[in-house]
């Protein structure tokens, strides 16, 4: 069967970021989007619960019977979800984070964890401590939460977004020795901000794409 891969997301912004992405890593592959904002919105407005667990799985279901031969969920509040999706459904499911998490307990003690939504701190912290345990490594968590960036995207404002972001990230790189952008919003950050704080600063689309570059190559049977 020929690779088809789906993607989950809650926010709009990553459906080009991502098919962008996919065009240049996996020109081969046949790739598809799937968009529910109210997921995200859901979850910061009630928490997690069996309705947005329920959704989840749902999503994973259609993506299944769609022909997806692996989903990836690029929202990282959905994690505790998306462990419920991977027991129901017969079809490979990646986290987003999954890739950066590992890359992180192999190379942080002190781990910093930015988010700036308040539903992505607790999932994030679970994934990286999971990553940790099978990896026999004992590192030290610190979330960050900049709630009022995640205010000044939804409004438009992406320089406030960005600088509130960065000005946070500097001061918690003095607590860590490697610094985690929890969510792919983020991602446009990093580069910049490695540059700024001397040190090791990991966001998940590149690590993600790595690794589905090795799952199918390049779509190509390579």
């Amino acid at each position: 069967m020929a690779d088809r891969l789906c993607f989950i997301h809650t926010v709009a912004t990553l459906v080009p970021r991502f098919a962008e992405l996919a065009s240049q890593h996996l020109p081969g592959v046949d790739v598809f989007h799937t968009l529910d904002e109210s997921l995200l919105q859901d979850l910061l407005r009630h928490g997690p619960g069996t309705s947005i667990t329920s959704r989840v799985v749902g999503h994973a279901e259609l993506a299944a019977d769609a022909g997806a031969t692996a989903i990836v969920f690029t929202c990282s509040s959905t994690s505790p979800a998306v462990d419920v999706a991977r027991q129901v459904v017969n079809v490979p499911i990646i986290k987003i984070d999954d890739p950066m998490a590992r890359t992180a307990v192999l190379n942080g003690k002190i781990i910093g964890v930015l988010c700036t939504t308040s539903s992505t701190v607790e999932p994030s912290r679970q994934l990286l401590a999971t990553h940790a345990a099978v990896a026999g490594r004992e590192v030290e968590i610190v979330p960050h939460l900049v709630a009022d960036a995640f205010d000044a995207l939804r409004s438009g404002d992406r320089a406030t977004h960005d600088r509130l972001v960065s000005d946070s990230a500097a001061t918690l790189s003095g607590r860590c020795d490697l610094l985690v952008l929890a969510q792919a919003s983020l991602a446009h950050l990093r580069d910049d901000l490695e540059a700024a704080l001397s040190r090791a600063v990991l966001s998940s689309p590149g690590p993600l794409m790595a690794e589905l570059v090795s799952r199918f190559g390049k779509g190509d049977g390579k």
